[in-house]
């Protein structure tokens, strides 16, 4: 029964002992052997009293060293968990810079975004800048090749175009007249003559093609108190009659007409009979003519 007692009390010391570590009034370190060994010579000097066996010392002695052992497995335990706690704390810090970082990240993309976003408003706003200046390049391109066309055409026509135009002087020996007879005007002085449509030898003009042509002429006398007349034909048919009278010395005439003509016909200037007209090289008489345009 004392026995019995003995081994209680031990057992209450020891869970006292433990508790007050674990509350923190005392810990390991505060746990001596000395401490426990007191305790154990003081249950033992009881014991002695009543004749405690051997057996119960040596359950004693392994009771100590688990009490011992405990102290130190808390001791490394506390260690542990004050180690545990500083990393928490590491990386609560750390944790906190992160998040303060992927604030600072958020507001740079969403910056970023806003860049992007005033970017493709103005690259849309190229985009249809290079549309509208693509469809502006293509209707100038459709008129280009419209007038190209057209300078096609007007080069064609131009080239079927037959080239028409005369311009000539009578002569350069003086006084022509008066004859008996009339006479056509043949102007030997060939200024310009495209298309050969003007013959010096005969003295007249054959149109090549239908058309409209323009005439002009222009004769002078230089005899005194004369009587000046020249006629302009269109095949045997006398289209226009030129009158001047000059009692001073010298008399001219001048006019012009446009003559629709067919292809073949001639115009030519007639002298009537005892008429004279005058030319030297200052070219007083001349004839010209040339194409409007074809019918």
């Amino acid at each position: 029964m004392r026995r019995a007692a003995a081994f209680l009390a031990l057992l209450l010391c020891l869970y006292w002992t433990g508790a007050q570590g674990e509350s923190g009034g005392l810990t390991g370190n505060d746990i001596t052997q000395t401490e426990i060994q007191s305790e154990i010579l003081g249950v033992k000097s009881t014991s002695d009293q009543t004749n405690i066996s051997p057996d119960i010392w040596a359950e004693l002695k392994e009771l100590r060293d688990m009490a011992i052992q405990h102290s130190v497995e808390l001791t490394n335990s506390k260690s542990k968990m004050e180690k545990l706690e500083q990393e928490n704390t590491a990386i609560q810090t750390r944790l906190t810079a992160s998040e303060w970082k992927n604030a600072v990240l958020e507001n740079v993309v969403k910056e970023l975004q806003g860049e992007n976003a005033v970017l493709e408003a103005r690259m849309n706003a190229s985009e249809n800048e290079v549309e509208e200046l693509k469809r502006q390049n293509a209707d100038m391109m459709a008129r280009l090749k419209i007038s190209e066309t057209e300078v096609e055409e007007l080069k064609r026509q131009n080239a079927d175009q037959p080239k028409v135009a005369f311009s000539l002087g009578l002569t350069d020996k003086g006084q022509v007249g008066p004859f008996n007879t009339d006479i056509t005007l043949k102007f030997s002085k060939v200024f310009t003559n495209f298309g050969q449509v003007y013959s010096p030898s005969t003295g007249l003009f054959t149109a090549p093609v239908r058309g409209a042509y323009y005439f002009s002429f222009n004769t002078i006398d230089i005899r005194s108190d004369i009587s000046l007349l020249v006629y302009l034909y269109h095949n045997d048919k006398r289209v226009l009659a030129i009158h001047n009278y000059s009692s001073n010395g010298s008399a001219s005439v001048s006019n012009s007409l446009v003559l629709q003509l067919e292809k073949g016909d001639e115009v030519y200037l007639l002298l009537p009979a005892g008429e004279a007209v005058y030319d030297d090289p200052a070219h007083h008489t001349s004839f010209n003519g040339f194409l409007l345009f074809p019918l």
